[in-house]
């Protein structure tokens, strides 16, 4: 039997691994936001820490000051609620028939999709077949191709599989079909995995900016935030070579570069406290069926 004082040596250990674990993701954070903040010359001599040195907010106004900027933030946010939403429309109709045991061809169709999960045509493909099908430059491009994560429709489909067949077998002999089911039995009680998918579909399509860079060329009015800032950090390096000819002062690209990652990082992090209560639960549950 273990003792008290070894309970609470384990517990012990156990908690500062995890603080340690948690000040490794902290503290680079910390790094970048105080760069962002600190004067150039503070950067230049290499003296930023976790706090800011020199606090100013040229940075910002540098990337502010793009008239594209606030435009592509509207836009992604909208982009990132219409993909959210029609992501999890898709998800769900894909996941709920295989809770219908009789449902003809549900092996082979399942082999079909986890099949996609592993491999694919690649970007070269995916770029001729987006420009057959008319839609490169199209703001569709964005949302259309990535509607859909096999994972996350395994996700929803095990959390389906954890919920009681005799609800669903009830509600049918009260005379309610497949679609009363679905929207008064399983979507009502399956808030926490909507809402930990809708998560993941929402961070995926925030930080995305490789569909944007290789289908959306010639329609910079509707990049995405992401690509607008990797943009602009790729303007930064011009800026670094003028140095030496006095346009910009020593330091403000590394504090511009920063300064994109913490406006990129902000919004999405404002949005996880209000799903992390549903988090865990949403991937738990389901996973193992009693």
């Amino acid at each position: 039997m273990i003792s008290k004082n070894n309970s609470k040596i384990g517990d012990t250990i156990i908690i500062l691994v995890f603080i340690i674990l948690i000040m490794l993701c902290i503290i680079p954070m910390m790094n970048v936001f105080s760069r962002s903040l600190s004067s150039s010359s503070a950067l230049v001599r290499n003296e930023v820490g976790i706090w800011p040195r020199g606090l100013n907010f040229d940075a910002f106004r540098a990337v502010s000051n793009d008239p594209k900027y606030f435009r592509s933030l509207i836009w992604t946010v909208i982009l990132t609620l219409i993909c959210t939403l029609f992501s999890l429309f898709l998800t769900v109709c894909c996941a709920y028939p295989f809770v219908y045991k009789q449902l003809k061809g549900r092996r082979i169709i399942n082999t079909m999709l986890i099949f996609t999960m592993y491999f694919s045509a690649g970007t070269i493909p995916n770029f001729l077949l987006m420009k057959s099908l008319g839609l490169l430059d199209h703001p569709l491009v964005l949302i259309i191709p990535s509607a859909l994560s096999v994972y996350n429709m395994i996700l929803m489909r095990s959390f389906f599989y954890g919920l009681s067949d005799s609800l669903r077998e009830s509600a049918e002999m009260d005379g309610a079909g497949p679609l009363r089911v679905l929207t008064s039995i399983y979507l009502p009680l399956s808030k926490p995995a909507l809402a930990t998918i809708a998560l993941f579909y929402a961070v995926s399509r925030w930080n995305g900016y490789g569909d944007a860079l290789v289908f959306m060329n010639n329609a910079r009015e509707w990049y995405p935030i992401q690509l607008l800032l990797y943009n602009i950090q790729q303007d930064t390096q011009s800026i670094e070579i003028t140095l030496q000819e006095g346009f910009a002062p020593p330091g403000l690209p590394q504090a511009v570069r920063a300064a994109t990652v913490v406006i990129a990082t902000i919004p999405i992090l404002c949005v996880y406290p209000f799903l992390q209560k549903y988090f865990v639960q949403g991937v738990t549950l389901g996973a193992v069926k009693e």
